[in-house]
């Protein structure tokens, strides 16, 4: 077992922050892991059990491979929350911020809520992310990811365009609501802890902390681009369109001959005659039928299958050599090994080998946010730890305990389901 008795100091931007993550499954420990990338230091508490997701995806050796990315560079505590309420309100007592994804009320019922932290913290930034919210008529309905998806509008335009399929809209494939949330909270936070220290031109630093109230559908809701203000106009209501985009054109996702699929953006003027040049159809650029946005819009299916007959007599890499070379922006449909394996990904460190102590050589993204002055293959201080792998060192260097003291120090009259 590796020895986390003194974890690698932080150099990052938020070096110093001090970050509570009462956290499970996926949005708050995602919203922790950025500000844990970016230097903060992140107590992650766990339950005995350890956090469900411990138990998803791949293993090796009996530990969660996902768990490698999803819990960098966090501190893991085992805290019994309804037995050690005392120990989690001193840990809130040092922090900065605490970030919580529990169901909405859960906070409370343990007898953690905001009325009883910022009582011994008022300078705590808490960040809660739920569902739908800390009210409102569905604040105490459960949700995960998918209906987040599924209510926010995003599902529904996952789908087949209308007619061509009885199958169910797909999921994006990730947990994307969870994920949004997390980024939301992340962006909330490091607001609410300016407005607190930093203050405006206007106000002077309030020195207090602030609730930031996060969920799964309004993340979802924000990405919708203008379909309120088109709906409210004319009652119109966007429908799936499959891989293309209504406004513009050529840009969809084509076959190629082994199988594959590349996604080819041509809408400008002076691209598409660059695209019908490397295809074969200077006509096409020459065609007036084809000679603006609009007019090319207009003749879609068309211009598609055009584009399609070159595609799926090539295989996608070669497609797209002949598109770069021609300045067509395009990409072939990437699975992972292909991001593992690009130049681009690696020179970039936006993938980086890992050795992991728990289990073993393994892969990482580096950060999507990068710093001038930071090296982002240094980003990764640690890999995700095993279960309380830090719970000595928080307790007994961070809060002092002495190590023959019980860690509970109270049940606080804390009940709830978990």
């Amino acid at each position: 077992m590796p020895d986390f008795s003194d974890p690698r100091p932080a150099t990052g931007p938020l070096a110093g922050l001090k970050v509570l993550e009462i956290g499970h499954y996926i949005a708050g420990p995602f919203c922790t892991r950025i500000i844990a990338d970016l230097g903060a230091e992140v107590i992650k508490i766990e339950p005995p059990g350890g956090d469900p997701v411990r138990g998803w995806g791949a293993m090796k050796d009996g530990h969660p491979v996902w768990f490698s990315i999803h819990g960098r560079n966090k501190l893991s505590v085992v805290l019994d929350l309804k037995r050690q309420r005392d120990t989690a309100l001193r840990l809130a007592a040092r922090a900065d911020v605490l970030v919580e994804n529990l169901r909405a009320g859960q906070l409370e019922r343990l007898g953690l809520g905001p009325d009883v932290l910022h009582a011994i913290n008022p300078r705590l930034v808490i960040a809660r992310i739920s569902g739908y919210g800390q009210d409102g008529p569905y604040r105490d309905k459960p949700a995960f990811g998918a209906i987040g998806e599924a209510m926010g509008g995003l599902r529904h335009l996952t789908g087949y365009p209308p007619g061509t399929t009885d199958l169910p809209p797909p999921r994006c494939g990730i947990s994307i609501s969870d994920d949004l949330a997390g980024l939301y909270a992340a962006i909330g936070l490091l607001a609410a802890v300016w407005q607190r220290d930093a203050g405006t031109e206007s106000k002077t630093p309030t020195g207090r902390g602030r609730i930031v109230d996060v969920n799964l559908v309004d993340s979802v809701f924000s990405l919708m681009e203008g379909m309120l203000p088109e709906y409210a106009l004319d009652g119109r209501i966007r429908q799936p369109i499959g891989a293309a985009i209504p406004t513009a054109a050529p840009t969809n996702t084509y076959p190629c001959a082994d199988g594959k699929f590349i996604c080819i953006a041509g809408n400008s003027d002076f691209i598409f005659a660059r695209l019908m040049a490397a295809i074969g159809r200077p006509d096409l650029a020459a065609d007036p039928a084809y000679a603006t946005n609009a007019n090319r819009c207009a003749h879609r299916d068309d211009l598609d299958a055009a584009i399609a007959a070159w595609t799926r007599t090539l295989p996608a890499a070669r497609a797209q050599d002949i598109l770069d070379a021609a300045e067509v922006p395009c990409s072939r449909l990437f699975d992972v090994a292909d991001c593992a394996a690009d130049p681009h990904f690696r020179a970039r460190a936006a993938v980086q080998p890992i050795s992991d102590p728990l289990i073993g050589p393994t892969l990482h993204p580096g950060p999507a946010i990068r710093l001038d002055g930071d090296a982002p293959d240094q980003v990764v201080r640690w890999t995700g730890p095993a279960l309380g792998a830090h719970t000595g060192y928080v307790l007994h260097t961070l809060l002092g305990l002495p190590r023959d003291a019980a860690p509970g120090g109270g049940d606080g009259g804390a009940s709830g389901d978990g």
